[in-house]
């Protein structure tokens, strides 16, 4: 591949989440008291007029139910960067927590990438447990569920080629079928980790996350992001706000540009 195969990757927050603690981000942190913030990401590629979404973010409806209030419609977000919600034809679905896939229902022409493992755990079983269930909202369910009948979901077992430079990877930890999306750049090959890591601490320092589904998933993935990136600068957390203060602005002030690299140097 050559450069004109290089993906743009822009980064849009539409939502935040300040009134949280160290202990909502890590297990075992002996400063579980002190503040620490989320940010709410969704991520578009783009390469000529090829326009891929990565998540979905979730809209007012289910920010009124689970009492989450988010800054932008996830349609709203997208708008600096001329898209329309008929614009989007692929969706890759790292997972389908509510934050992810709450907002499926807003894209209606998109074909969905999503594991095979994902869709099992959030349909079986599992899903008899309050806790597991918790991250998870029956219509967005459904609506990936009606999309597979109207022909409009892939799925994979692992890692697979959704286009030339995009790849997923299924990390699992979090969620049982979560993937990770690697992308190659201008700055090499990057990798939207989503909730594979949430915050770089948890990467960096192996820290893993409270939702965990299973944690030694949860701990290898965390080795697997490092192996798939060119550098371990180019792994994105899916929650970081730090995410803004290390990738230069983009259009918007809520959208930064990832594949031009980090602007500044940060420990790893």
């Amino acid at each position: 591949m050559n450069a004109s195969d290089d993906w743009e990757i822009h980064a849009v927050k539409y939502a935040d989440r300040n009134a949280r603690t160290r202990a909502d981000s890590f297990i075992f942190d002996d400063n579980h008291d002190a503040p620490h913030a989320m940010d709410y990401f969704m991520w578009l590629l783009r390469r000529g007029d090829q326009n891929i979404l990565v998540d979905t973010g979730y809209d007012t409806a289910e920010a009124s139910t689970r009492d989450r209030p988010i800054r932008l419609d996830p349609v709203a977000a997208l708008a600096p960067l001329g898209i329309t919600p008929h614009d989007i034809t692929q969706v890759i679905v790292t997972h389908l927590h509510y934050d992810h896939a709450g907002g499926l229902h807003l894209f209606p022409n998109a074909t969905l990438h999503l594991q095979e493992a994902e869709m099992a755990f959030a349909t079986g079983p599992c899903m008899c447990h309050d806790t597991l269930r918790m991250p998870y909202t029956a219509d967005h369910i459904c609506e990936a569920i009606k999309r597979l009948y109207s022909g409009k979901v892939r799925f994979y077992d692992g890692d697979a080629q959704i286009a030339d430079g995009v790849t997923v990877h299924c990390i699992g930890g979090h969620s049982r079928g979560l993937q990770a999306v690697r992308v190659k750049t201008q700055s090499g090959w990057m990798v939207l980790a989503s909730d594979a890591a949430h915050f770089y601490e948890n990467l960096y320092q192996r820290k893993p996350f409270p939702i965990v589904v299973d944690l030694q998933n949860m701990l290898d993935g965390f080795e697997r992001l490092m192996t798939l990136a060119s550098a371990p600068n180019l792994i994105i957390p899916g929650h970081d706000p730090l995410v803004r203060d290390r990738f230069a602005a983009g259009v918007a002030p809520h959208i930064h540009r990832l594949d031009l690299g980090p602007i500044k140097d940060f420990d790893t």
